[in-house]
């Protein structure tokens, strides 16, 4: 068995349809959607037509979730909201918050138990965003019956293997490579390369394994859209893979 796994679109088209490229190109038809597909000052109606045109197994993630209290609220100003129609916020509210994938992997967008949890890596006092240690990611992965656990929301590419042999794969995001974040304390996520980012996972000889990939694409374009839309932390991220 094998597939991609993606996650953190955030509105980035261009990002998205580089990413499905190279995954056709590799012969492999099957892909999951991790959440987060359209938030952000990008291009969030395009990218649901997209999205809801190609049918993947999708869930919701935090911002996702954000976006439909939102609509339930009666509307808001901000530059996503105001792309997106009815039918964009009706596929949004179809998709579940977590998902088993052909009966051996949970699909979930921050960890097993939140959408909004940061799981294999952590903020800590100082803001800075460090790896995980082992036991407490595998506290989050107690009692879930899956030999295979793919997650999101941190936008940090991470394969952990757990002691009991499990495997629980970030495959990094789709769009938006940095951001800044205000809690618990201010803290600063960046990649460090302005790449599409995405996992393929494959289940050989009684194991799985991932691999990361990174997908070059048009990101002065939307680096630009960022800036025109006053996201400054957005746009240097995405024209370099640093915030700053």
């Amino acid at each position: 068995m094998k597939f991609a796994a993606i996650a953190d679109v955030h509105g980035n088209r261009p990002a998205l349809e580089a990413v499905l490229a190279d995954i056709a190109g590799l012969g492999i038809e099957e892909v999951v959607n991790l959440g987060d597909h359209v938030s952000g000052p990008l291009e969030a109606a395009a990218t649901a037509d997209l999205l809801m045109a190609r049918g993947f197994p999708s869930i919701r993630g935090d911002q996702d979730r954000i976006l439909l209290e939102l609509w339930q609220a009666g509307g808001s100003a901000r530059s996503d909201f105001r792309q997106l129609e009815r039918r964009h916020f009706d596929w949004l509210a179809s998709l579940p918050a977590t998902l088993m994938y052909k009966e051996r992997v949970l699909l979930c967008h921050a960890s097993p138990t939140s959408d909004a949890a940061f799981w294999l890596d952590a903020v800590a006092s100082d803001g800075g965003v460090r790896a995980s240690p082992i036991a407490a990611i595998e506290a989050d992965a107690e009692g879930i019956d899956a030999e295979l656990i793919l997650c999101g929301h941190t936008h940090i590419p991470r394969v952990v293997r757990l002691r009991d042999g499990r495997l629980v794969v970030n495959p990094g995001s789709v769009g938006l490579p940095g951001y800044d974040g205000k809690l618990p304390v201010p803290y600063v996520v960046e990649v460090g390369t302005p790449h599409a980012c995405y996992a393929i996972v494959e289940h050989a000889a009684g194991s799985w394994s991932a691999t990361i990939r990174y997908v070059p694409y048009d990101n002065a374009a939307m680096a630009a859209l960022a800036r025109r839309k006053g996201m400054a932390s957005w746009a240097s991220a995405i024209a370099t893979g640093w915030v700053s």
